[in-house]
């Protein structure tokens, strides 16, 4: 008996050991895994967006960086300031010498993210940024945007409309009727143009012209004209260029002619001089358009900055019958990462700029519609009626093809419609010019 009780005595302790052991083992090895946090530099790139009262445009980026490092000891947020004209380019050189940033945004106005860059393998997938539920907060076509082969290839943060701006002081000053409820026809349009084109000081030049827009790779404010009989730049399974078809071609040629031929828009319309174009408008000092098309970034700036009395209508409606406009998502991109730690930091900071409160923020003050319904839920636009009748207008967007080679695609037509809007060639023969070309990248 007293052996029994000595064995079960010695084979107690032998359990008791071990557990003791074991627990010393997975409290040391939990502890040695313990993940240190990453410190170190990220380097983001962004654009102009709304200014301060000492026109810093940078000013809302430029908060958010401080109040990120604050909170995340030992990382510094480096800002790569680049004009969004030359950010396409800026980033193609960047991939070619393989020197990325680490986040990168993506061009409201150029509609969606880039395949090219998922096709090269420099972006990162975020589909483990969001859980099911943080997913769900997100518009459908905002997150259809930034997908390619069922995975999230960037964040969504904005969304627009592109939409035309009426100046209409100027038509008072002409005495002519906005369109009501902002629909009109190409043919009421063009009358209205013709109107607002005049010489106000009486030296025998024109001084207001009606219209005006540029054209440039990248941008679209002019392209939904394109789009009014119908006509579109590929076919549907994005296999051969369209718009060399008639549709097109009679719509890009129209709005050539209205410099060309109507002379209701001046000799820098379809030049590639954004700002200068925007100005043009939108400046006490110039005021020398009349009417313009321009995502609703420029809505924000024409009541803060650029104080105008205007109106938002919609693209004139061709033989198509229906109005048509092209739509955009703002957001960010995270470039290839070769750490996790820093890859995980990376995507704190790109959600921390992403929120509900920082989406609300960008359509008060940037002209944008939110990404996020917890933000629109905020009813951002509630003492805003021109945001409300762009938004009005999502119903009619048509997004730009999703093509892999889109921007090679784009910069050959860009370059063809320029020449068109130069007087060097015809719509018809610069589309043929641009199918060649582009049928050979779709080859």
């Amino acid at each position: 008996m007293k052996k029994s009780v000595k064995f079960i005595s010695l084979l107690l302790a032998i359990v008791l050991f071990l557990a003791a052991c074991s627990s010393k083992s997975n409290d040391e090895k939990a502890s040695g895994d313990t993940e240190k946090e990453w410190t170190g530099t990220i380097t983001i790139w962004d654009g102009p967006r709304w200014p301060d009262d000492k026109d810093n445009k940078f000013h809302w980026m430029d908060s958010k960086i401080k109040e990120f490092e604050a909170e995340h000891k030992g990382v510094k947020v480096e800002l790569v300031q680049v004009p969004w004209a030359e950010l396409p380019d800026k980033l193609g050189v960047s991939i070619a010498g393989q020197s990325w940033p680490d986040i990168a945004p993506v061009d409201i106005s150029g509609s969606a993210v880039s395949v090219d860059h998922i096709d090269q393998g420099v972006i990162e997938s975020v589909d483990d940024l969001f859980t099911k539920k943080e997913l769900e907060d997100f518009y459908p076509n905002a997150l259809d945007a930034y997908k390619f082969d069922g995975k999230l290839y960037g964040v969504p943060n904005s969304m627009t409309v592109h939409s035309m701006l009426l100046n209409l002081d100027l038509f008072k000053e002409r005495g002519v009727e906005p369109p009501k409820n902002g629909e009109w026809t190409w043919d009421e349009f063009l009358a209205a143009a013709e109107k607002l084109t005049f010489d106000r000081d009486g030296d025998g030049k024109t001084d207001v012209f009606g219209f005006s827009t540029y054209i440039m790779p990248g941008y679209y404010e002019a392209w939904p004209f394109f789009y009014m009989n119908g006509g579109s730049p590929l076919n549907k399974d994005m296999t051969k260029f369209t718009f060399s078809d008639e549709k097109a071609v009679k719509a890009i040629q129209q709005l050539a002619d209205l410099k060309l031929k109507d002379k209701v828009s001046p000799e820098t319309s379809g030049g590639q001089d954004v700002g200068g174009t925007f100005q043009a408008w939108a400046n006490a000092e110039q005021r020398t358009v009349a009417m313009q098309p321009w995502a609703t970034w420029a809505i924000g700036a024409a009541q803060g900055k650029y104080p105008t009395n205007f109106a938002v209508a919609n693209y004139p409606t061709g033989d198509s019958g229906k109005p048509v406009t092209i739509g955009g998502v703002g957001g960010w991109t995270m470039f290839k990462q070769e750490e996790a730690g820093k890859k995980k930091v990376v995507g704190e900071f790109i959600k921390y700029i992403s929120s509900t409160e920082e989406q609300y923020t960008m359509a008060t003050e940037y002209g944008t519609f939110p990404a996020l319904k917890s933000a629109a839920d905020k009813d951002p636009y509630k003492d805003n009626p021109e945001m409300a009748r762009a938004q009005e207008m999502s119903s009619q967007v048509v997004m730009l093809p999703r093509h892999p080679e889109w921007k090679k695609i784009d910069e050959a037509i860009q370059s063809e419609l320029q020449l068109v809007f130069n007087g060097e060639k015809t719509a018809k023969d610069a589309m043929k010019d641009a199918e060649k070309k582009v049928n050979e990248i779709l080859k």
